[in-house]
């Protein structure tokens, strides 16, 4: 099965949004310790990449018809710092054909 543009779309996002989280935390920990305040600034951009993020995995997830865990672990990946890093890898290899698409890996008979 041919990856698809949801796939495309969540891969592209998935870095921003994996960047925006850690800039946010430093934002946070900054604020604590100094006169810098840029959350107010960064919380709406990530919550809207984020958001944007969810989208395009339930997109992609239907699209692809992957499995529970492919789903699970990519939305995990987005609640963790720098895991939207190890989730544009990981699609991105899908992309490429080096990480079976779902369909692709239930279709072909498993080698004994």
């Amino acid at each position: 099965m041919k990856t698809s543009s949801a796939v495309h779309r969540l891969r592209l996002v998935s870095g921003p949004e994996g960047l925006s989280f850690i800039l946010l935390l430093v934002c946070a920990v900054l604020k604590r310790k100094t006169e810098f305040n840029a959350v107010p600034v960064l919380g709406p951009i990530h919550g809207t990449l984020f958001l944007i993020y969810v989208v395009f995995l339930i997109l992609a997830w239907q699209q692809q018809k992957w499995d529970a865990k492919r789903g699970i672990l990519l939305f995990a990946l987005s609640v963790l710092p720098a895991g939207g890093f190890f989730a544009e890898r990981m699609l991105a290899k899908e992309e490429r054909g080096e990480y079976p698409a779902a369909a692709d890996a239930e279709s072909e008979p498993a080698a004994v």
